[in-house]
Order: C-alpha cells, then sequence, then structure tokens
C-alpha cells in the first residue's frame, strides 16, 4: 500500500508528502534514533514522538517508507522542509503510538 492510500484510510495528515507513492510494508515504533537505525526496515512506517530534524535524517538511513509522528506532535517549519528537500514522507498523528499502530494494522 502507498503512503498517499494509508493517509486516506487511516485519515492521518500529511505535513510533507514528497514521495506519496511510496510503498508501505512494515511497522515500526521507536523514539531512540540509534536503535531506530539499526531495526527499522526499509519501507516501514515509522513512528515516534520524536520531532527535530534528526529523525529525516535517521529516516533516510533507514530507507523507512514515512515518519509519523505520534500523539499531536507537531515539526517546525525546518523539519518539515527538510523532509521535503530530502524527499522524506512526514505525516501527523492525533493518537498514541499504540492506536496509530493499530491503525496502521487495519489499513495495511
Amino acid at each position: 500500500m502507498t503512503v498517499q492510500r494509508l493517509l486516506e484510510k487511516t485519515g492521518l495528515t500529511a505535513v510533507a508528502l514528497p514521495e506519496g507513492d511510496r510503498e508501505v510494508t512494515g511497522v515500526y515504533i521507536g523514539d531512540l534514533l540509534s536503535w531506530v537505525m539499526g531495526r527499522a526496515a526499509s519501507g516501514d512506517a515509522w513512528i515516534t514522538i520524536m520531532s527535530n530534524q534528526n529523525i529525516v535524517a535517521v529516516a533516510t538511513l533507514a530507507d523507512t517508507a514515512c515518519i509519523i509522528l505520534a500523539e499531536g506532535v507537531q515539526p517546525d517549519e525546518g523539519v518539515t522542509q527538510l523532509a521535503l528537500d530530502k524527499g522524506i514522507n512526514l505525516l501527523c498523528s492525533p493518537h498514541s503510538a499504540y492506536e496509530t499502530a493499530l491503525l496502521l494494522r487495519d489499513a495495511l
């Protein structure tokens, strides 16, 4: 399923969607960036509450399909622009990480 289709099915909000046709093949939840770099798989939707610029670098290294900021976290303008510049899909969820993961499970 593509990130764009995932948005349509879950009602999540796109903050940056430069690669909406990117395929989502799994889900990873984590906030410790070094842990995510070593464990998130290519194509994962990565759920986190971290919102600093480093999330874009980690998503690039891990080749995730998108970053989903849970708990209503909103990125600042610099993170949004960096995500657009680097081709990283950045989404927001008003739900907890757990509830967001359940939404994705039902959608995928």
